[in-house]
């Protein structure tokens, strides 16, 4: 598959909240680095995150803009609740090898009403 159609498939699982599914689209020593976030590296420590992650409040990424370049899918999103972010998908052989991603951290925990770390 091309870099956007894998993009494409990690938003279809990424909004059924499969995190078993969405960790088998990772190399097995992939590195996800959320900006707001320490990067995770590796296919289980990112099933372990998507798991978490979609425990917590419902998570729903609806795409407006999808770009390839070469080995490159780029994701510019949205959320429901108006929050806005960017992922840069880095994809080498048929699995994402890199991914980061830029999103407000602060404004996506008021929104959720999660605690805010101080």
């Amino acid at each position: 598959m091309k870099p956007k159609e894998i993009l494409e498939e990690w938003i279809r699982l990424f909004n059924a909240a499969d995190a078993e599914s969405i960790a088998d689209l990772y190399h097995d020593d992939a590195v996800n680095h959320q900006v707001a976030n320490e990067p995770v590296i590796g296919k289980e420590a990112i099933r372990e995150m998507f798991r978490a992650d979609f425990a917590v409040p419902e998570m729903v990424c609806i795409p407006e803009n999808l770009f390839e370049d070469g080995e490159w899918a780029i994701l510019e999103w949205r959320a429901p609740l108006g929050l806005r972010g960017c992922g840069f998908f880095h994809i080498t052989d048929g699995k994402i090898k890199f991914q980061r991603g830029y999103w407000d951290k602060l404004s996506f925990l008021r929104q959720h009403g999660l605690p805010i770390p101080e």
